[in-house]
Order: C-alpha cells, then structure tokens, then sequence
C-alpha cells in the first residue's frame, strides 16, 4: 500500500529523474556556506585558499559551526524534496510519509527510543569494560551549544536520507517497476554507496560497506514491512543524535564536543558487522512483533500493481494539491 499509493499522484518516469537531479543539486548548494566559511577562515589566518582539501573543511572551523555548516545541506535538501513532491508530483506530502491517515508519532518514538536505549546500554558497558578506549570531555558549555544543533539539524539530516531513499526513491522505483524488491536492492545499495567518501572508510576499510549497505536493507525492510516511513525516521535520527551527542573520534565523519571521545585504534573484524547479522534481525522481530506483522514474502517480494481507478467527472484526485 504505501509504495502503490504513488500511482494516485503524478508518477510519469522522467518526474522522477528530474526530481532527483533537482534534490540533488539543491543539497549540493547546500554545502557552499561550509566552503564559504572554510575560505574566509584560511584567509584571515594568512594561509593559501589552495591549501583547502576534503581535511581541512571538516577541521578548520570549530566543530560546533563545522556540524551545523554540515547538516544545513541536508536542510535544503529536505525542503528541496517538500517542494518536488508537492508541485513536480502533486502528491500530498502524508502520502511520502505513510500508508496511514496521518503520521504515526508512536512510531517515530518506539525506533527512536529502541536504539536510544540500545546504543546507550551498549557504550556505558564498553566505557566500564575498557576504560582506557575513552576519554572524558565534556565540556559544559561547548556540549551545550552541540545539543541544541545536534537536536534540531540531524534529524534534518536524517529525514532528507529518508525521505529520499526510502521515500521518493522507493516509490518512485516502484510505481516504475511494480515490484517491491527492486526498490528495495537499489535505494539500500545507493544508501550504503554514498557514505563511501566517509572517512571511516578509510580507516576500516570497505568491510565497514557491509553496515552501510547492511543498514540501508534494515531500514528498507522496515518501511516496507510496516508500510511506512515512521519507524525509519525515528530509528535514523536516534541513532545519529545519541552518537553524536555521547561518543565521538577522531576518524569519523560526526567529530563533536561529546561526552566522550574514543581513542582506541578501530579494527575491522566481527564487531563492524555485528549490528547487521545479529542486532538488526533482533530488532525487526520486535518491531513484528509489537506491530503485528504479517505476509513477509509477499510485502518484500511482490508486486505491485495498479489500482484500477473509475473515473468521476469533475472529481479530482484527494492526493493532488487543490
């Protein structure tokens, strides 16, 4: 239901195309307020413009005005896909959201505070069984001014990864393909391919592709099982606002004022793919569990067809702006 809701609204393929590039360009002018700050600090340091690389954008400025710089490219981004939905495809944003009347704010809330609880139970027995992988620094004032960027922009950020992986893309491939495992395989492998200019990449090296990717299948799975976007959003935020506000390090993309900083020396073995072989599949059955999920086969594999619409005359479609 949720993907085949796109048929109600304007679904041709080339909206879609035209919708992603204009997504996507308008995320990418989002990062020039970053640039422009980055330059502008060079400069009254006395240093060369032409020493500025991918390093010294994340480590110029202060990591405070670096994160909100950051995620503000996501912000347009997400209000980039708000547009496009509403006038590129006449579609009600609701129906982008979920298969229900409304938004379902208890939803939002249980993935958020599953991996709220989950990723603090976690760290707090990590810091107790091997305290000398951390170090303590907070700093009151600095983590403060982190808390409210952090609560207001990241779950921006991760509603634009959403929105658009999950959302626009997933009904969009959909619609196109009238299947659900298509969307399902190409917006999880997309999801994953874009953090590959993260730098803990870098460090862990492309094994770490596998939580990526890993991840992008879990909150797919989630979307289409639960036929909505709810879970996901409250999932992805948490996870992101907890780590950003409660563990940070040296080489990975969020380096904040945090509670604490981690300073062991990451190795890519069992416990980078952990979460996806063994916490995910916990978490979808609880979530099948307390949402009473049924017909897995059927909402991850099957088709999706189009709904046969007899026609009013004079009766516009609900989904359309009037």
């Amino acid at each position: 239901m949720y993907i085949k809701q796109a048929f109600n609204v304007l679904h041709e393929w080339w909206r879609y195309l035209v919708g992603f590039i204009i997504i996507f360009l308008a995320s990418q002018l989002g990062t020039i307020p970053l640039i422009i700050a980055v330059f502008l600090k060079k400069m009254s340091n006395g240093e060369s413009v032409y020493s500025i690389d991918e390093e010294s954008v994340l480590t110029t400025l202060s990591s405070n005005l670096t994160l909100f710089l950051m995620l503000l490219s996501f912000a347009i981004g997400l209000l980039a896909i708000y547009f496009i939905v509403r006038f590129l495809h006449k579609q009600r944003f609701v129906t982008l959201t979920t298969s229900r009347k409304k938004t379902d704010w208890g939803r939002v809330f249980f993935g958020f505070g599953l991996i709220t609880i989950t990723t603090l139970v976690v760290t707090i027995l990590d810091y107790y069984s091997n305290p000398q992988d951390y170090v303590l620094q907070f700093d009151l004032i600095a983590f403060l001014i982190l808390a409210v960027i952090a609560i207001v922009m990241i779950p921006l950020q991760t509603s634009f990864e959403e929105y658009l992986f999950r959302g626009y893309l997933m009904q969009g491939i959909g619609v196109l393909a009238k299947n659900r495992w298509l969307p399902l395989v190409i917006t999880s492998v997309i999801f994953g391919a874009l953090h590959l200019a993260n730098p803990e990449v870098d460090k862990l090296g492309n094994i770490i592709m596998v939580y990526y990717i890993g991840t992008g299948f879990f909150l797919g799975i989630m979307t289409l099982m639960d036929e909505g976007l709810e879970l996901a959003l409250g999932f992805h935020a948490g996870n992101n606002l907890i780590t950003a506000l409660l563990v940070t390090a040296d080489w990975t993309v969020f380096k904040t004022n945090s509670v604490l900083k981690d300073i062991s020396e990451p190795s890519a073995g069992f416990d980078v793919i952990a979460p996806v072989l063994i916490l995910y599949p916990i978490f979808l059955l609880l979530m099948a569990w307390r949402y009473k999920w049924r017909d897995w086969g059927g909402k991850l594999f099957g088709k999706v067809e189009e709904p046969v619409i007899i026609a009013e005359e004079n009766t516009p479609n609900s989904n359309y702006i009037e």
